[in-house]
């Protein structure tokens, strides 16, 4: 039993050096491209901001700190398939080949899920955000948006809708594990639909216009999720 436990010990070090090898090397190979990567991020502020408005620095070390750290968040993201790979890896062995099998199907399918959340909220909803700030802001306001608070606001959002897009998921693994029933889901379809605008209300920024372009996915998401686990279920027999 100790020599297992030692192994195991050793094995989960293998893996988290991987992982932090694989960082490591995305890193080095995104520093150089830090501004670029920002300027990428930004562009959908940029291309909206009316005449005279720019993204400004109010610390002095922000116009290096913050491409740095997006360039980290960046590397974090992008080497997520090796992370996800290498735990997979270590937590195999324990599993039997049915669980392997709906281990490895969430895993693709939330990473999947995970970067649709993230490119719809950079294609749609922060393009729509901005192009009405920009046309309904006041005359007499200059827009001139810090870049550190623009990357924390933009960060939160893709972190919400990159969880938010997760849904499909928690509902196939409720119904899977039969801790609630599809009959349940459907008959409860209408409170879950206020519900979406509520949670959306809660994680969102406070504008109406995020909430909804919360709101609406989550709810087609979660019926995504229930007509998966309608398949699933009609497989199984």
């Amino acid at each position: 039993m100790k020599q297992k436990f030692i192994n195991d010990l050793i094995e989960l070090r293998k893996r988290l050096l991987l992982v932090l090898i694989g960082f490591l090397i995305l890193f080095l190979s995104l520093f150089h491209f830090s501004n670029d990567i920002y300027r990428f991020i930004a562009l959908p502020l940029t291309q909206y901001l009316p005449k005279n408005s720019t993204l400004i620095a109010t610390d002095v070390m922000s116009v290096f700190f913050v491409p740095i750290k997006l360039t980290i968040i960046s590397a974090i993201f992008l080497s997520l398939p090796n992370t996800i790979y290498q735990l997979y890896i270590f937590l195999a062995p324990a599993l039997y080949k049915k669980e392997k099998k709906l281990l490895l199907s969430i895993i693709l399918f939330g990473i999947i899920l995970l970067i649709l959340g993230i490119f719809f909220c950079y294609l749609v909803v922060l393009p729509i955000i901005f192009k009405f700030l920009g046309q309904y802001k006041a005359t007499e306001i200059i827009m001139m948006t810090d870049i550190s608070k623009y990357l924390d606001f933009i960060l939160n959002l893709f972190l919400v809708f990159g969880l938010c897009f997760q849904t499909p998921i928690i509902i196939i693994l409720l119904t899977y594990f039969n801790i609630v029933s599809i009959k349940k889901l459907e008959i409860l379809r209408s409170y879950i639909f206020v519900g979406t605008f509520i949670i959306a209300a809660i994680l969102a920024p406070p504008d109406i216009f995020s909430q909804i372009l919360l709101a609406i996915p989550l709810y087609l998401l979660f019926e995504v999720g229930v007509f998966i686990s309608k398949v699933l279920r009609f497989k199984d027999g």
